[in-house]
């Protein structure tokens, strides 16, 4: 069966290339990684439909089904990073693991179409077959813009397709050109294989591309001259691609020069300099030749091409710019916008997320039912459904996110956000458009770091996810309003305005963002130090939001959780019960289980189920001692069953990390029981309540507005008889949690997004490290003052 033809769709930010993509692809889409690198594959299958060619040729061709691949949008193919090299090396065809890219569409939004030629010039040096899409064209033809489509044809030397990807609109005309262009590559085939370059005029000077071949020979006559490369079959596979040698010409330091020194060795660095410098005393700086070079051509281009209709009129962008990108008015706006957000993440998340919970509860209380206590019920239970739950209960939030994300982009006002807050954040080293996922990391940082997507800087991306779970999520309140609760004084100030319980929640919130700070920077110094990447951005005009393409995002960030993030989440989960369970005789606990089962079983068919029953109840239970005794008998065996969980935990691995781990933690001020609680919580921050309940022999149902839990804390003793918790303790124990990267979905999911098990592991040990010695000096400061 014939390979379907691979089509590639490129083009700025803010042009409608992904709307474009879903239009053309539908649900047909699968996401993933190239190999070893973050940038995401985005691949699509689209029925192209009919020839339009003549029947013979289509006979031969009989693909009419291809795949689309969706590179992420960019506004130049100058490589900066292995991530953007990528993408480059697939328009190529110069990744191994990857089909050459048969056709290129190359989306320009028709609006802003002379900015937009920058990139399709470079394109078009590529030398591949290239369609480009003028989107947005209701847009620009609203604007009074008028575009002579046939004569920027002509003068671009390629197709050229009006299509709006909202609306729906030029998509069939966009196919019948990517049709007609695999026609065309089957009839230019020469002894059977496809022309690979296509001479286009070059918009650059003369004497660069003479620099360009002189730079090439040196590299082919340094690769003949090495042993190494020349034993190589083909050799001539270690050179770069013509497009890449451009490139380490025109990009200092850039991505195409460190992979030609990586293949040919460090000896290329003096004739790529020797080069340059050439080339400079011919034309100038190249960067500026360049610039200067493919917007006159852009403007050559455009000529005869586009006329104004209409005066241009203020219109309602201009209007709504002027407040929403004003230094005062704008910010407000902005805050105002993430605190509608965010309320509605939290307020309306709870709904659906209780009734996962609820699903789950009741989905454990079925199986419970029908498998008999034992190991099976507790896999089932404990492991396989709790695993699950605790994968679905954050696809609430994460759905919720990006319903909102979906919809600032699509609606324009994304861009203007991180211009707005862009000048705060350059102050630690991000860029603005990392404020979004750290505010969103404080409601749960899963979320958060899959919205770091939006951040097409890799090196600003990577700091905002090692940054972003320092925000305190809401999984970290129930440890703080439990040791508030319990050790904190309730003192009032300023007329009862302020409360110590308030102002010590306040600090447990700010410790994360005071330490993001600094370790943000010191990062951007250090491990993903790099050339300072230029905040280029477009602000597009305000549209209405499509409902189509929001879903759409939705839905595929959503799946993505699920199947992939999902999967890892409750692998982990199914490791920790292991660690929880084993080793130990459960026999008299599983005993207690099903003896307990039976008589509530008991209790339940004997109470009443109706008022008339109720009064009935009331005259019949004098007669009935019977249940008096159940009931008494039930606490007992809960509180057995209590005494002998607790004393199977501490048995069990986690109990016994907890005692070899107590000398490391008792500089902390605290004890096994604690240490336990922490490496249970591994998992879930929250875990730590049910740990501790079931510790303290009070059952894993406690919550952290339980007084029995609080009261337990009170009196926890060392063997000397002193308390366990005290207020530093309970301090202690409240900012090793704000620091600290004790949740696996997090983790897994820095995993996910980076592609790399070494950010995930970085970013558990430096929060480790860092929340000890946060704990250590907040327990050894706190001792000192009460």
């Amino acid at each position: 069966m014939k390979a379907a033809s691979r089509v590639a769709l490129v083009g700025n930010p803010n042009t409608g290339k992904s709307t474009l993509f879903n239009a053309l692809a539908g649900m047909h889409v699968r996401t993933g990684n190239y190999a070893g690198v973050t940038i995401e594959k985005k691949i699509g299958r689209c029925d192209l439909g009919s020839s339009t060619a003549d029947d013979a040729i289509a006979s031969d061709h009989d693909a009419c089904v291809v795949d689309l691949v969706d590179l992420p949008g960019t506004y130049s193919l100058a490589p900066r990073s292995p991530d953007e090299l990528v993408a480059v090396e697939v328009l190529t065809g110069d990744v191994e693991s990857e089909p050459p890219i048969d056709v290129i569409v190359c989306v320009v939004n028709a609006t802003v179409l002379q900015r937009n030629l920058f990139l399709v010039s470079q394109v078009l040096e590529l030398g591949k077959p290239t369609i480009v899409a003028l989107n947005m064209i209701d847009t620009a033809e609203a604007r009074g813009l008028a575009i002579d489509v046939d004569q920027l044809s002509k003068n671009l030397g390629v197709p050229v397709v009006c299509t709006s990807a909202s609306r729906r609109t030029g998509i069939d005309a966009l196919k019948s050109a990517i049709r007609a262009e695999l026609d065309r590559i089957e009839r230019d085939r020469v002894d059977g294989e496809p022309v690979k370059t296509i001479e286009r005029d070059r918009p650059l000077p003369s004497e660069f591309y003479e620099v360009c071949n002189e730079l090439r020979g040196e590299l082919i006559t340094r690769a003949c001259t090495n042993d190494s490369l020349a034993s190589r079959t083909p050799w001539e596979s270690v050179l770069p691609d013509q497009y890449l040698i451009e490139r380490m010409l025109l990009d200092r330091g850039g991505e195409a020069e460190r992979r030609a020194v990586r293949r040919l060795g460090a000896a290329v660095l003096p004739a790529i300099s020797a080069s340059r410098e050439k080339l400079a005393t011919l034309v100038g700086d190249p960067v500026d030749m360049e610039c200067s070079a493919r917007y006159s051509w852009a403007a050559q281009s455009l000529k005869q091409v586009v006329s104004t209709k209409l005066a241009k009129p203020r219109n309602a962008t201009d209007w709504l710019d002027a407040i929403l990108t004003h230094r005062v008015a704008g910010l407000v706006c902005f805050f105002a916008t993430m605190f509608l957000i965010f309320q509605c993440i939290y307020s309306f998340s709870s709904y659906p997320m209780d009734a996962i919970e609820f699903c789950t509860g009741a989905v454990s209380d079925l199986v419970a039912s029908i498998v008999p206590p034992g190991m099976l019920q507790s896999l089932l239970v404990d492991g396989v459904i709790a695993g699950v739950g605790g994968v679905l209960i954050f696809l609430p939030q994460i759905a919720l996110l990006f319903f909102f994300l979906a919809l600032l982009e699509d609606c324009g006002y994304m861009s203007r956000a991180a211009f707005l807050v862009d000048r705060v954040m350059t102050l630690f080293g991000l860029s603005g458009k990392s404020f979004l996922p750290m505010m969103s990391s404080f409601a749960c940082a899963v979320p958060g770091v899959m919205a770091t997507r939006v951040i097409e800087n890799r090196r600003d991306r990577f700091a905002t996810i090692m940054v972003a779970p320092l925000m305190s999520c809401s999984a970290r309140l129930p440890v703080y309003l439990l040791l508030i609760g319990a050790f904190i004084p309730s003192a009032s100030y300023v007329g009862g305005l302020l409360s110590t319980q308030a102002l010590v929640l306040m600090a447990m919130y700010l410790v994360g963002v005071g330490v993001a700070i600094p370790v943000a920077w010191l990062l951007k110094r250090t491990l993903l130090r790099g050339e300072v990447a230029p905040f280029v951005l477009e602000l597009p005009e305000y549209k209405v939001p499509s409902a189509r393409v929001i879903l759409a995002r939705v839905w595929e960030a959503s799946k993505a959780f699920v199947v992939r993030a999902g999967t890892m989440i409750f692998a982990a989960s199914i490791v920790i019960w292991f660690a929880g369970f084993w080793p130990g005789d459960h026999t008299r606990q599983f005993e207690i289980e099903r003896e307990i089962e039976r008589l509530e079983t008991l209790q339940a068919s004997a109470a009443p189920v109706s008022t008339a029953q109720a009064e009935q109840s009331e005259a019949s239970a004098v007669t009935e001692p019977g249940m008096d005794e159940i009931s008494a008998t039930l606490e007992t065996l809960r509180a057995e069953h209590r005494v002998l969980s607790a004393t199977l935990l501490e048995n069990s691995v986690l109990g016994r990390v907890g005692h070899v781990i107590e000398p490391v933690v008792k500089p902390l001020g605290w004890d096994w029981r604690i240490g336990v609680g922490a490496v249970a919580s591994f998992p879930a921050r929250e875990v730590i309540i049910a740990t501790l309940g079931t510790i303290y022999s009070l059952g894993g149902e406690v919550d952290e507005e339980d007084d029995s839990l609080m009261a337990a804390l009170r009196a926890s003793k060392w063997p000397d008889g002193s308390p366990v918790f005290t207020v530093p303790v309970a301090l202690s124990v409240m900012v090793f949690f704000a620091l600290c990267a004790q949740c696996v979905s997090t983790l897994l999911v820095i995993k996910r997004e980076t592609n790399s098990w070494f950010w995930p592991v970085l970013s558990f040990s430096y929060m480790t490290v860092l929340a000890y010695i946060g704990a250590f000096v907040t327990y050894q400061v706190g001792v000192r003052f009460f």
